[in-house]
């Protein structure tokens, strides 16, 4: 991972993370291929989108509690938050193009 996209290390720093700004957060799981694929599409969107929203990820089998507080049942799931508050959730294998514009949109949305 670049320095684009942060990979969270503790809870303490994912909650620091999503409270303020346009956060984007995969939750993934090394196992999973799909969330394998969805590395490289976050790395990209990361050079795009700049300081536009921050891209996080966390590992939902090292962070169950994490996985659990916000209902992950499947990976990968990206959960979008503004300012601390969940605005949208998108499931599976997502590409640039689309989460580009979601954070966009979120970004431009007061």
């Amino acid at each position: 991972m670049s320095e684009n996209v942060l990979i969270i290390e503790s809870e303490a720093v994912f909650n620091t993370a999503i409270q303020s700004g346009v956060v984007l957060v995969d939750f993934f799981a090394t196992w999973c291929g799909p969330c394998r694929m969805q590395a490289p599409i976050l790395e990209e969107l990361a050079a795009q989108i700049g300081k536009t929203a921050k891209i996080i990820k966390v590992d939902a089998d090292q962070f169950q509690s994490l996985a659990i507080k916000y209902d992950i049942s499947s990976v990968p799931t990206m959960v979008l938050f503004k300012d601390g508050q969940i605005i949208n959730r998108l499931v599976g294998l997502q590409q640039a193009a689309n989460l580009k514009v979601i954070l966009e949109d979120a970004a431009a949305a007061s």
